[in-house]
């Protein structure tokens, strides 16, 4: 079946962003707790680039896939996991890369290179990072795994941060977030 990713992000209502969002099966890898353990030969660059032995993957559908399986473990490392099966993956940096936020009804809503939508609140926290001199912001996706914006993302941030004043904080989903690290 073809994939047709979602249109562009300024141009969707808020509850059109909800529907694409809902739309989006993920496995249930939280409620997998498999005993075979082992490693992936994967790694995902800091790029957002999938590698297997590597090689980048270059099939988008392959990366899809595979992202709906990552989780990650209170100690910080990341998996794939599968019923029978869970496979260590390094991660450089984040699981994903924001390629693209709008504003939509007061939310922020963000594209990420997955083409998967994710809306800023509560469950999806925007969190800042570095220092003054290189800042990095990221955006909790699911199950520990974050996004982090590239810097177009980061400059269309700041501008909406910045047409509400001069606190370089932004809110979505009732929630306030600060783009300064702490």
């Amino acid at each position: 079946m073809p994939y047709t990713p979602p249109p562009e992000l300024a141009g969707m209502s808020l509850a059109q962003i909800a529907e694409a969002v809902a739309e989006r099966k993920l496995p249930p890898v939280e409620q997998w707790s498999p005993d075979n353990i082992d490693d992936s030969h994967m790694r995902i660059g800091a790029d957002g680039t999938w590698y297997h032995e590597g090689s980048a993957i270059k099939r988008p559908g392959m990366v899809r896939a595979f992202a709906g399986l990552l989780n990650r473990e209170e100690d910080g490392s990341y998996w794939l996991v599968v019923p029978y099966q869970k496979l260590s993956i390094e991660v450089e940096d984040a699981c994903f890369i924001a390629t693209d936020v709008s504003e939509t009804e007061g939310d922020l809503a963000f594209r990420l290179n997955t083409d998967e939508l994710v809306v800023a609140g509560l469950d999806h926290p925007i969190r800042a990072a570095g220092d003054g001199d290189s800042p990095s912001l990221y955006i909790h996706v699911r199950r520990g795994c974050e996004a982090r914006l590239n810097r177009s993302t980061y400059e269309q941030l700041a501008r909406i941060a910045l047409e509400r004043g001069d606190d370089w904080t932004v809110k979505s989903g009732g929630e306030t977030f600060s783009l300064l690290p702490a």
